[in-house]
């Protein structure tokens, strides 16, 4: 746990005094005092791959965008295609500086006439200015993230713990997840989540911290702001191109973002399975043919492949690769993304 001086300086979810009766080693995480693990990483992580596992994730940021104009407004602003989002649901969607870099990714939920923005905790205050700066006459842009809290549940056993719970307080209820298995985020009060974090516990859902939450998502393929995502790494070369919707009309970023889809020798992300029992850490080089050609954004190790994993960015295409782990090239094979998929 920080100590006692350094951790009056972060700010606390809801939840806080309910991870330190818990027994949770807290971590510094991008300016918030969060749990990094309870009982144990690999006890978290196979518990939301076979059972149920719950996290505190309301450090993430919410921003209303309404007012006339509030869907164009969306559909300059990020690159996936908004139209396609139906009330009550969800998108996923890369969001672009005009050279092509990642302001953040974001999820987007369509709310009657608005639309509420769910972003990463540490770009919250970077996105709000952005958005407000792009924001033409008639659009309204919020940021609304000190009224809720958000409680990711995820694993098979999602539906079957939340049946024993109360869920009547939730905002809302989206079928999203950042795990790689079923399960849901909830979005509700600050008031209310300390009553339903204690019921999805007492139902049966293991508490989980940002530990499990990285070897799961790591496993799931998923990107992280900061890693393969970031102001000097686009969404094409993170292998989101699914989420670019060219034919949509302009967009922040789509010029850069189009000429990099016809450049053959652009950086392009990996996934590696390592061939022995070494371990890769992000940032550690990537070579191909014993030359580098990269590095590790995000890897270590993988509890329910018991291999090390890694996703990097490179600049050579190849079947084989080698990590550069304490001096010694360790042997890489290239793997399709994501390293795991879940049982149907």
């Amino acid at each position: 746990m920080p100590s006692d001086t350094k951790e009056q300086h972060l700010k606390k979810t809801p939840l806080y005094e309910k991870h330190v009766a818990l027994g949770a080693k807290m971590t510094d995480f991008n300016g918030w005092a969060m749990p990094l693990q309870y009982g144990g990483i690999l006890a978290e992580h196979l518990a939301v791959r076979e059972n149920c596992g719950v996290f505190d994730v309301s450090h993430m940021g919410e921003i209303a965008v309404s007012g006339d104009g509030a869907e164009q407004f969306l559909q300059t602003l990020l690159t996936h295609d908004i139209r396609r989002l139906a009330k009550a649901r969800w998108i996923y969607s890369p969001m672009c500086n005009p050279d092509g870099g990642t302001v953040d990714d974001v999820i987007v939920y369509r709310q009657g006439d608005g639309f509420l923005v769910c972003v990463n905790a540490g770009n919250t205050d970077k996105d709000f200015a952005w958005m407000r700066l792009n924001a033409p006459s008639g659009v309204i842009v919020t940021d609304l993230s000190a009224h809720f809290s958000q409680i990711a549940v995820q694993g098979p056993k999602t539906e079957e713990i939340l049946a024993k719970t109360d869920t009547s307080e939730a905002m809302l209820i989206a079928k999203t997840g950042y795990t790689g298995e079923r399960g849901v985020e909830i979005y509700l009060s600050p008031e209310d989540a300390p009553s339903l974090w204690d019921q999805l516990i007492e139902a049966g859902a293991t508490p989980c911290g940002l530990g499990a939450r990285d070897t799961l998502r790591t496993e799931a393929g998923l990107p992280l702001y900061g890693h393969e995502l970031s102001k000097d790494i686009s969404p094409l070369e993170a292998g989101l191109t699914r989420f670019i919707s060219f034919d949509k009309g302009p967009f922040i970023g789509r010029d850069e973002l189009f000429l990099q889809s016809h450049d053959e020798n652009r950086r392009r992300l990996v996934g590696l399975t390592m061939g022995g029992r070494s371990i890769p850490r992000p940032g550690y080089a990537v070579l191909c043919g014993g030359a580098p050609c990269g590095s590790v954004t995000s890897g270590g190790p993988s509890p329910t492949l018991g291999a090390g994993i890694a996703m990097a960015l490179v600049t050579k295409d190849a079947d084989e690769y080698e990590v550069l782990i304490r001096g010694k090239a360790e042997p890489a094979s290239r793997t399709e993304l994501p390293f795991y998929r879940r049982r149907i």
